[in-house]
């Protein structure tokens, strides 16, 4: 155990209850920026304090010299990153958890059919009224279209937008996620991080049945798992979603989605391919610099009222 471990394990538990200060501590949100995430791993445990509601850890990894977990709420789904030395864990299972909406969640996303591959499998169309903005951060040479960002910052304090990000893309634009970052910190944005997988491998001339995550040699745990790692490094809070690129998968890339507690994230509004959107739609377009088509038409229905209100937050939809 690390010696930042081994110290605040002690400080909580020397007393027989935790200590004030203690409790401070406990509540804090780690800062993971620039921290050396190491031995990061899949687990599933319900987490238990003396005060406050339980939660699920879906990974454990160590942070610096600090040992940390990547937790769920069960019935908000929201995700929080906590020091293991300030929870009560145990290993629990799908089984267990089946009555919760995070994994009613989970089991929405299975696939309809056996075939491969899989179009726009998960969760395409969310629950209610508005909408449910998400844009792709695919590996681009363009910068960031702030400008389309902005805009979706003027309708609102906090406007919920989900931004499904790349390994790669978050390798090479450091000045615009440290601009991203900005925009939440001071409330103009709430940003839901949704991982895209770590390289989004594609290839124009090959199918879709051997292209994107289904590409020959794609090692689908390192793809989830160095996005989520690069990620807290980067001081991001990944959310349980995932979005496959191309929105193309297949059953076996379903399961192990599932196997490590993430939710497919569909769209039944891709804006630059022409579906409009619709009440509880999922909107997809691409502010990677990549499909100014997809925002421009994203913004003239926005002047013609024909983007459905309000725009919600993604861990609303399923």
């Amino acid at each position: 155990m690390r010696i930042a471990t081994l110290v605040w394990t002690f400080l909580f538990f020397a007393a027989g209850a935790p200590s004030l200060r203690a409790q401070s501590f406990c509540a804090e949100t780690p800062n993971t920026e620039g921290a050396a995430i190491s031995d990061y791993r899949p687990v599933f445990e319900l987490c238990t304090v003396d005060v406050g509601k339980p939660r699920l850890a879906i990974r454990r990894m160590a942070a610096g010299d600090e040992e940390l977990l990547l937790t769920v709420d069960p019935e908000s789904l929201s995700t929080r990153l906590e020091r293991a030395p300030c929870w009560r864990c145990a290993a629990t299972s799908d089984v267990l958890q089946g009555t919760t909406r995070f994994l009613r969640a989970l089991r929405a996303s299975e696939p309809a059919a056996e075939k491969s591959p899989l179009e726009n499998a998960g969760l395409t169309h969310g629950k209610g009224e508005g909408a449910f903005v998400t844009g792709d951060l695919c590996p681009s040479a363009r910068p960031l279209d702030r400008g389309f960002l902005q805009a979706l910052a003027a309708m609102g304090p906090r406007t919920p937008v989900a931004l499904a990000v790349s390994g790669v893309w978050i390798k090479t634009h450091a000045a615009d996620l440290d601009w991203l970052k900005q925009e939440a910190g001071r409330g103009a944005l709430d940003i839901a991080w949704v991982n895209h997988s770590y390289h989004h491998p594609y290839a124009r001339s090959r199918p879709e049945a051997k292209n994107f995550l289904l590409t020959e040699g794609v090692d689908m745990d390192a793809e989830i798992l160095e996005t989520e790692k690069l990620m807290i490094a980067n001081g991001l809070t990944p959310s349980v979603f995932f979005r496959f690129p191309g929105l193309v998968s297949d059953p076996a890339l379903l399961d192990k989605l599932r196997e490590r507690h993430l939710v497919a994230l569909g769209a039944d509004a891709w804006i630059a391919l022409g579906p409009r959107p619709r009440a509880g739609s999922i909107v997809l377009v691409h502010p990677n610099g990549n499909e100014e088509i997809g925002l421009r038409l994203f913004g003239r229905l926005v002047e013609r009222g024909q983007m459905p209100k309000p725009l919600r937050a993604i861990t609303e939809a399923p």
